[in-house]
């Protein structure tokens, strides 16, 4: 085991205890406890001392204590009832018929054209979606396809249409600005596609956290975490937070550190859809389809105010479901 050490400490032994256990190193001390005793055969015997039991401890490094490592053997901490939890959102999802289903970022796209732009799509429907429904989202999206959604129509494009155009998105007036100063950024720096990390995503004006997130999911096929405001009010009334969380950033870390995860979903620019829901095993790795998931549970059942408990299926699983709708 890396970074932890057994240390054995033991009282006074009598001539009897020789070193428990095998190897070389053990041989070495009996071999040199038989000639200590060869040297004192003709002394007087001297009365044997009881032999206490050993006492066995496990000395742990200071890079594991700095991060609150547990001694061997003990489990990391896990919300009790998350596997059935799971297994009845899976339940109640399994239509797959909320807005996200069909109007999500992975669907606001041209799927005739090339990678490069797909993935551009892909990233400013996610920018259009901040503070606004799906459905007004794909409205948008669907105005700005039909003229031939590129980085380079986008910067021809005078900022009174592109707003018009994007009208009603939340924010749309800011939101007209940050799409042509992150579409002038991809055409200088990456020839017109979008970055393919986490930190160049969030370095783009209007891009955020979960919208980078997602992107790396959608566009390029890694899921690199999880993050979405319904994510965080639903992981924290389902208890899947040890402690209460107060924001999606702190949420998405607070899940990430015991949620198992999941790699690829995808290669390239070449599939630009998220796999469908992992049904077998409930421990495997579950980053890629948790989002989508939790955001069409929180978009029909546990809605942000007067959540529908008395549909749910985890309303006996649920710690707020009595608060919130009462026994």
């Amino acid at each position: 085991m890396a970074g932890v050490r057994m240390v054995t400490r033991s009282r006074s032994r009598g001539p009897g205890a020789g070193p428990r256990g095998g190897g070389e190193e053990a041989a070495q001390l009996r071999r040199g406890e038989a000639a200590a005793e060869g040297k004192k055969s003709h002394s007087p015997a001297k009365r044997q001392r009881k032999t206490q039991k050993l006492s066995v401890a496990y000395e742990v490094s200071d890079h594991e204590k700095g991060e609150g490592a547990k001694p061997p053997g003990t489990p990391g901490w896990e919300p009790l009832a998350w596997r059935q939890q799971l297994l009845n959102i899976r339940t109640m999802r399994s239509e797959k018929d909320a807005p996200v289903d069909q109007l999500g970022a992975e669907h606001c796209y041209d799927p005739s054209a090339p990678p490069k732009v797909r993935r551009y799509q892909v990233l400013l429907s996610l920018m259009l979606s901040s503070q606004t429904k799906d459905q007004v989202t794909a409205g948008a999206m669907q105005r700005l396809c039909a003229r031939g959604l590129t980085v380079d129509s986008i910067l021809q494009t005078d900022d009174s249409t592109l707003g018009t155009l994007i009208y009603p998105v939340g924010f749309w007036r800011s939101k007209v600005k940050y799409i042509k100063q992150t579409s002038a950024i991809l055409q200088q720096r990456y020839g017109g596609d979008i970055p393919a990390t986490v930190a160049e995503l969030v370095a783009l004006p209007g891009v955020g956290p979960k919208m980078a997130h997602l992107a790396m999911a959608v566009a390029w096929g890694a899921v690199s975490g999880i993050v979405d405001t319904h994510v965080h009010r639903i992981a924290n009334r389902l208890g899947w937070t040890k402690t209460a969380t107060k924001s999606p950033e702190k949420t998405r870390a607070a899940l990430e550190a015991w949620l198992p995860r999941c790699g690829r979903v995808g290669a390239g620019g070449a599939s630009l859809s998220l796999p469908p829901p992992l049904t077998s095993h409930l421990h495997r790795e579950l980053w890629s389809e948790i989002n989508g998931l939790l955001v069409g549970f929180g978009q029909q059942t546990c809605l942000p105010v007067h959540p529908r408990c008395q549909d749910c299926l985890n309303r006996g699983l649920c710690p707020a479901a009595r608060s919130l709708c009462g026994p």
